[in-house]
């Protein structure tokens, strides 16, 4: 049974793997997941692993209650890969996020299904 690329991402990221699909034609990496590349047509795509580091492109703080679970921040990352994606950094209150920033995504487990966050990245070398 053929899977969607959709599923097949989600499927992926419940297993605990970030993965982009790749272009073999053009060399391209592609987010979101579709069926044929919006660079050059190619098909089929490739899955590959995300090296999910990147940098904050954009970021807003969404203001939530505190007894709802405090605010909260939106950004959209621009992947080392070459595509942007939404999601949320964590371990920063979401008012010291900064356009710049480099973040370091992981797969994290909510309600069973796997989802992409993003933490400040330890750079090489620094300290721990």
């Amino acid at each position: 049974m053929h899977m969607s690329v959709q599923t097949h991402y989600q499927a992926e990221l419940d297993a605990g793997r970030f993965c982009l699909q790749h272009c073999p034609q053009c060399q391209q990496h592609v987010f979101t997941p579709r069926e044929l590349c919006p660079h050059c047509g190619a098909s089929p795509l490739r899955w590959v692993g995300a090296s999910g580091l990147g940098t904050v492109y954009s970021t807003s703080t969404i203001s939530r209650k505190q007894d709802a679970g405090g605010n909260y921040n939106v950004a959209l990352i621009d992947l080392d890969e070459g595509v942007r994606m939404m999601s949320r950094v964590e371990g920063l209150a979401p008012e010291a996020v900064r356009i710049g920033l480099r973040v370091q995504a992981q797969v994290v487990h909510k309600d069973g299904r796997g989802l992409v966050l993003f933490q400040p990245a330890q750079e090489k070398g620094a300290p721990a």
